[in-house]
């Protein structure tokens, strides 16, 4: 290896490519995020009775898809993968809305955190690290 090519190596945009702190902050709380709506289609389906048993199963079969498309998401920004950032940034203003729903009742702490965890995700795939990494794509 000369000189020359050390030295491109060492550039930016050459090795292989990671995915810069704010983005893994937003992938990580996404993820997290995927997995509480994966537990929420669980407990769906495990509390539906006869009666409601359509309605019960279209609900977690909704958050079940919902909850892997999350996770795919979630990967595809740490693979600096351009396409996750849109359904990600979609989710957080859907997490944004609920929070805003449950601010007045007896889930206001729940509502707070997921209100956080939403800024911080959108604040990480805005970050201009964040736009960078995921431009190459």
């Amino acid at each position: 290896m000369t000189p020359e090519d050390s030295a491109a190596a060492a550039r930016p945009g050459n090795g292989p490519a990671t995915a810069p702190a704010p983005l893994v902050v937003a992938a990580s709380l996404t993820a997290v995020q995927a997995i509480l709506v994966l537990l929420f289609a669980v407990v769906e389906i495990s509390t539906t009775n006869r009666e409601r048993l359509v309605m019960g199963g279209t609900t977690a079969l909704f958050f079940a898809v919902y909850g892997i498309t999350l996770l795919v998401c979630a990967g595809g920004l740490l693979k600096l993968r351009s396409w996750a950032r849109g359904p990600v940034l979609l989710s957080q203003l859907i997490w944004l809305g609920l929070a805003w729903n449950f601010r007045d009742s007896e889930l206001t702490v729940l509502a707070v955190f997921a209100a956080i965890a939403a800024a911080i995700v959108i604040a990480g795939l805005v970050h201009p690290a964040s736009t960078d990494a995921l431009a190459r794509d």
